[in-house]
């Protein structure tokens, strides 16, 4: 069992990030793909249905946030361990964690019942913008079980190092609801047309898909982790570390939720169009960061397992390396947002209107993009050591104390370009406070900068 996770700490740190990473950017960029795709299709009912699925992103994004949240703090947890060689409290791990990830499904069942119309009806006033957004909502919530275990499973695999596994499997995911969509969505093969709810429909069934194959996978041969009934029990100190990455972590992920909701409700005073601008942004930087967030991936048990190893010089080599590879990502985003805008919101069938307001706000909220590097990767590095709470500082400048504020106050001044101009700032304060927050971590001996490496021949 050691021999399957060696590797973490023999192998050259930039081979290894490349090895670990380029599964993950490329399941991500599947994902992101059937992401825009399922709103292409979407567009194609017009633009109330386009406003209905980004009414309805808040409460979807909740899901994947509660399952991204835990996965993260078992992954985490997992890395940790198997670094520090306990196998039994990675094992403990992995269990408790799937035992926590079914109490939250049926949370959400609930959460789906209730909240569901109440919470949309504070965004429209137009019917049938209200029950389309309804019907996609209530199938995302009450059927999430298959996203909540799909997740946890990736996350438990990503700990040991078994990145093609999860790419492969989030790839078939992708492809069922990208195959399913036009055919629920428009009632083609015999099928009848659902309209948005067969956009809710196949995303569902793409999960659920996912999910049976990560348990085929997992019991087909052995892994270096065991999910077995006798670790599932109390564990006070294993319980409060996956929370402790995970609940930070979680509110990370409804950060874009939260900012969503409050800033539909700015631009809605302006036009409905801005709100789907907004929500065709959120579509698109999904496929932006997506990559970036593939290496933050590929990065967190490489610096799990050698900082619980003790490793900090493989740690900080790790760091150094994604910042380079995540900025390179932000700045071809950067580029194509500028020189191509048209061409990105045509995908959209933007009317004039529509495409008038995205080109302009796309150029503008672009220019966070590089600089946005340093508050991912860092935000990510946090989540690794175990320390959930400044990684949740970064995500907060970035996402809300900077973001919402400002867009408030230069609506006034701008219209909705002052929105725009919000987002850029909020990623250059969140950059700067993650260098600072590292810099002093640990008396600075995890910072990539740090001058200890001068000392020493790269790892």
């Amino acid at each position: 069992m050691q021999e399957n996770n060696t590797f973490m700490k023999t192998r050259p740190v930039f081979s290894l990030l490349v090895s670990m990473s380029v599964p993950m950017m490329l399941s991500m960029l599947i994902q992101s793909l059937y992401n825009i795709v399922d709103s292409i299709y979407v567009s194609r009912l017009g633009t109330n249905a386009l406003t209905a699925v980004s009414l309805a992103y808040p409460l979807q994004n909740a899901i994947v946030s509660a399952a991204v949240g835990i996965g993260v703090g078992i992954s985490s947890a997992i890395s940790l361990h198997l670094g520090s060689g306990n196998q039994e409290k990675a094992d403990r791990a992995a269990t408790i964690g799937i035992g926590l990830t079914v109490f939250h499904c049926l949370l959400f069942i609930l959460a789906g019942l209730i909240i569901t119309r109440p919470f949309l009806s504070l965004f429209t006033d137009n019917p049938a913008v209200l029950e389309d957004s309804c019907d996609y909502t209530y199938i995302v919530l009450c059927f999430s079980f298959g996203s909540l275990l799909q997740i946890a499973f990736e996350k438990i695999f990503q700990g040991i190092g078994q990145m093609k596994i999860t790419m492969y499997l989030l790839i078939v995911g992708c492809v069922i609801n990208i195959i399913l969509d036009p055919i629920l969505i428009f009632g083609l093969l015999g099928f009848p047309a659902l309209g948005v709810a067969g956009a809710a429909i196949a995303t569902v069934i793409g999960q659920i898909s996912a999910f049976a194959l990560y348990v085929i996978v997992y019991l087909r041969k052995p892994y270096a982790i065991h999910i077995q009934a006798k670790h599932l029990r109390f564990d006070r100190k294993i319980i409060c570390q996956i929370y402790g990455v995970g609940i930070p972590s979680s509110i990370m992920m409804l950060l874009p939720s939260v900012l969503i909701s409050i800033l539909n409700s700015i631009l809605a005073v302006f036009s409905e169009v801005y709100v789907a601008v907004l929500g065709v942004y959120f579509k698109l930087q999904t496929f932006i960061y997506m990559p970036a967030n593939g290496i933050v991936q590929g990065m967190r048990p490489i610096i799990g397992y050698n900082y619980g190893a003790g490793d900090k010089q493989r740690v900080r080599s790790a760091i150094r390396y994604s910042l380079v590879c995540a900025a390179a990502l932000m700045l071809l985003g950067t580029l194509l947002s500028l020189l191509i805008p048209e061409h990105i919101f045509a995908l959209f069938d933007a009317d004039a209107e529509l495409m008038e307001a995205g080109v302009n706000a796309l150029r503008i909220i672009c220019l966070g993009f590089l600089v946005s590097s340093v508050g991912v990767i860092y935000s990510g590095t946090f989540e690794a050591l175990g320390n959930g709470r400044n990684s949740l500082i970064i995500s907060l400048l970035r996402q809300f104390m900077i973001t919402i504020p400002l867009s408030f106050i230069l609506s006034k001044i701008w219209g909705p370009a002052g929105v725009w101009v919000s987002f850029p700032a909020g990623e250059l304060c969140a950059s700067i406070a993650a260098l600072f927050l590292l810099k002093y971590y640990e008396k600075g001996t995890l910072s990539p900068f740090s001058r200890e490496d001068k000392k020493r021949p790269q790892a």
